[in-house]
């Protein structure tokens, strides 16, 4: 074998829910941009699926249309890990895979790294050694469990490289590379959509954030499926609002939720401005343009950091303690005097100004393409000798 070229094998790249896409879209172009072009097999999922918002969120990224489709659907936690797991095995059969490429924390993250790790084809992880340190966190345990079986772990910042040695893994698995989301903002920002041209499109009036605004989002289970704990949440932003109007992306979750508790009507204030599930260059004009964020999303943690807009996280805990020591987000818990304190801080003071982490500079992709070319050949050599 040629020790400049890999196997016809494809990388296998897996994408399973939102956050997924605005990590393997960079990755995918930067696999066709190298020299060789490293070749790849998008695989979706469906682990999250709603058609419309699949296809804006593709065309935004400049994704290209997933090779295969597994529609796996809603479940539960083990109905959907082990339907992926059933579904994508026979992907491999056909295709034939030189690693399997996941992404994040999701299911589908853990259900196919399984799935190669057990036909002994090489795990490479994109988002490693991130902890929350809870886990009653699904994504806590997927995080946990996928980076025991990964044979490269990519990491977006350099604490992540301690929590994988703390349990067990070997430091040479490991590579800091940056952080991938970023590539994908710093690509799109150009194209974001203003927030008035977006609120103007909803037939909302525009003119009500003339003096700035706030962005909510809100969808972890931990938050919104007891009404003991969404509402004080909804009736802190009630009292955020009355200083700031907030504009609400609100998840089909959360709304049903808010239906089933009765509670729906508390958002219907003045200082609320409502609207759907939005798309990822409508989503960055939001926050790009907001004097703060309140939410408790990892991504947008990372994204608000990148943008050097002021993040209030409504959670006891984050797996990207980066975003608090060096970026604009501030870890606040669920107390509606604590969210509420904190918005206030931003409104007087401005925020935290916070920044840019290391390498979270656009060209993570290529570190990892570049990287990642070389284990392959290497890691082909080597399996291919006698006795190897």
């Amino acid at each position: 074998m040629s020790a400049h070229r890999l196997s016809a094998a494809p990388v296998i790249c897996i994408v399973g829910a939102r956050p997924n896409y605005m990590k393997v879209a960079p990755i995918i172009r930067a696999f066709a941009a190298h020299q060789p072009p490293i070749p790849t097999l998008l695989v979706h999922t469906g682990q999250h699926y709603d058609p419309a918002m699949k296809d804006r969120l593709f065309a935004d990224l400049d994704l290209p249309e997933p090779d295969v489709n597994l529609a796996v659907g809603s479940g539960s936690h083990a109905v959907q890990t082990a339907e992926v797991m059933k579904r994508f095995e026979p992907v491999i059969d056909e295709h034939g895979a030189r690693a399997v490429l996941v992404v994040g924390d999701v299911n589908s993250t853990l259900a196919c790294a399984l799935v190669a790790s057990k036909r002994h084809i090489p795990v490479v992880h994109v988002e490693s050694g991130l902890r929350s340190n809870d886990r009653r966190m699904p994504e806590e345990i997927n995080r946990i469990l996928t980076d025991q079986i990964s044979d490269v772990l990519y990491t977006t910042e350099r604490s992540a490289h301690d929590n994988l040695v703390r349990e067990g893994i070997p430091a040479e698995r490991a590579v800091f590379v940056g952080n991938v989301m970023i590539d994908s903002l710093r690509a799109s920002l150009p194209r974001a959509v203003p927030a008035d041209v977006l609120l103007a499109a909803a037939g909302l009036d525009a003119s009500r954030i003339a003096g700035g605004y706030g962005v909510v989002t809100l969808h972890r289970p931990s938050n919104v499926d007891s009404a003991d704990t969404l509402g004080p949440i909804i009736d802190a932003l009630r009292t955020v609002s009355e200083a700031l109007p907030l504009v609400v992306a609100l998840h089909p979750r959360t709304r049903n939720n808010l239906e089933r508790f009765g509670m729906l009507d508390r958002l219907a204030g003045s200082g609320f401005l409502i609207l759907p599930p939005q798309g990822y260059l409508e989503m960055l004009g939001l926050m790009s343009g907001a004097r703060m964020v309140l939410t408790d999303s990892g991504g947008i943690q990372e994204e608000t950091t990148a943008l050097g807009v002021p993040c209030v996280t409504i959670r006891e805990n984050t797996e990207r303690p980066i975003t608090v020591e060096q970026g604009t987000n501030t870890l606040v818990g669920i107390r509606p005097e604590a969210i509420v304190a904190a918005a206030r801080e931003i409104l007087a003071t401005g925020g935290k100004a916070g920044r840019v982490p290391e390498y979270w500079d656009g060209r993570c992709a290529e570190r990892i393409a570049a990287h990642l070319h070389d284990w392959l050949v290497e890691h082909e050599t080597v399996h291919a000798a006698p006795g190897g």
